[in-house]
Order: structure tokens, then sequence, then C-alpha cells
């Protein structure tokens, strides 16, 4: 296999949620110039739409679906309107995800259960759901978008932390139950990247230069630094890779 060929997308159908901003957006970006026809999930008909513009006008193919993943028994259909533009998605990035920054006194059942749903739930039904076709194809790569809090505890944020905890084993126990068909599945943990989800933390610039110290690059994460990851996790040169969970931190976790 030549280097060109191992990183190239070209033929593969990539499905990503969370892709109307932040690092969904931008890996449905970076898959698009590798080469893959991506079809973009989100809530928002207007952003979903903008998001495509954006892939098609840096000479991509893009498709959006509009879902609310908060529903619990949408997966089948979003499933039936995802394949229908370019085929079976053989690529598959979970990066929607919700964190909701309660204090552990303020949680309630309904917000525990929303957060489990969306950031573990949908990942695991979401996948199940294209197994069958990349089995089909001959070809899969899943990637779960892991946390700091995978490791790490931080405040107000018990229940997205633990689902991300969990995303690190569901990585692992995909791969243990699909890697054998050739699907490889593994998670990418970003540290501290400027998204919607991370404004509270970007917003106070005290918090955002000590997150930055906690670096061993003494910066935060800027959007392409996931690029290459995403590539690389979503091509043939990944082959051997699978029930990994690869921190895309700058080395925060090292120190």
């Amino acid at each position: 296999m030549s280097i060109d060929n191992a990183f190239s997308l070209h033929g593969q159908v990539a499905l990503v949620t969370g892709a109307t901003s932040g690092i969904g957006q931008r890996m449905a970006g970076a898959l698009a110039k590798a080469g893959a026809r991506i079809v973009v999930v989100g809530r928002n008909a207007e952003r979903l739409q903008k998001t495509v513009d954006h892939i098609v006008a840096e000479g991509g193919e893009a498709a959006p679906v509009r879902a609310d993943l908060d529903f619990k028994h949408i997966i089948d259909d979003l499933y039936r309107h995802a394949e229908a533009p370019f085929g079976a998605p053989t690529i598959l990035i979970n990066a929607a995800g919700i964190n909701l920054r309660e204090s552990w006194s303020d949680v309630t059942l309904e917000s525990w259960d929303q957060t489990m749903h969306l950031n573990l739930g949908v990942p695991f039904f979401l996948a199940r759901a294209c197994v069958p076709g990349m089995i089909e194809k001959g070809y899969g790569r899943i990637i779960n978008i892991a946390s700091l809090q995978s490791y790490r505890a931080f405040a107000d944020s018990m229940p997205y932390g633990a689902s991300k905890g969990g995303i690190v084993q569901l990585t692992r126990a995909m791969a243990e139950a699909w890697s054998k068909e050739g699907i490889c599945a593994n998670a990418i943990a970003p540290g501290f990247f400027p998204t919607e989800l991370t404004a509270a933390v970007f917003n106070d610039p005290e918090k955002a230069a000590h997150n930055a110290r906690m670096t061993a690059f003494g910066r935060n994460g800027e959007l392409a630094d996931l690029d290459g990851i995403s590539v690389f996790l979503s091509a043939p040169a990944s082959a051997y890779i699978t029930g990994q969970t690869i921190p895309v931190d700058g080395g925060f976790t090292a120190k």
C-alpha cells in the first residue's frame, strides 16, 4: 500500500454527529478533504446547511441529515436517512455530546439520563446500526470522542465525567466485538479546544491561561490540531489500531 493510499478516504462515506460546530464540524471537514463523502447530522437546519456549503466550497461532497438526538427512538430512522445520499457509511464519528455543568447537588434523574443517553447511548446504538453496512462493504472505522474527564475529575461535571469514562470502555468493547469483522473502533480524547461546549472556560481568561500552562506545549488546542488524527483513524493507515483512546491534549495528561 502506497503512503497516498494509506491516508486516502476516497470511496468512503463518513457519518458525523455534532457536525454543526466545534470538534464534529472540524473533523467532518478534514475527512472531506481526504476524499470521504460526508453525511452531517445536527438539530439546526440552517447550521447544517452552512456546514454542507462549507465542505462543498472546499471541493468536498456532503449532505445534511437533521435529527435531534435527544429523542431516544430515532436511531433507526436516522440511519436510514444517513445512508440515502451516498450509501452505507463506512466511517462513523460520534462527536455529538453535552455537558450541563451542574453541581452534584443539582443533578436530576432527567439531566443524568440526558447526559448518559447523548454521550454514551447514542454512540453505541448508532454504531450498532452502522456495523452491518460496514461489514458488507468490508471497511469500518468508528471514532468516539472521549475527554480529559475520561481520566481526571473536574468540578460540576460528575455525569459528564462518568459518561466520558464510559466511552473509553465502550470503545474497547466495540473493538472486541467488531474488529474481527474488519472494523476498527477508537476514541480521541481532546484537551481544551475552543468550542461551544468549552465556552465557559475560554470566556474566562484566567481559566484558559491555567489550562494552557497545564499542557506540555504551553497552549490550548486549536481545532486544526485534530485534522491529522481524524484522517489517520479513519484511513487504511490505522488498520491494526483498535480499542484505543488517544489523547490529543498537548501533553495535559502526560504532566
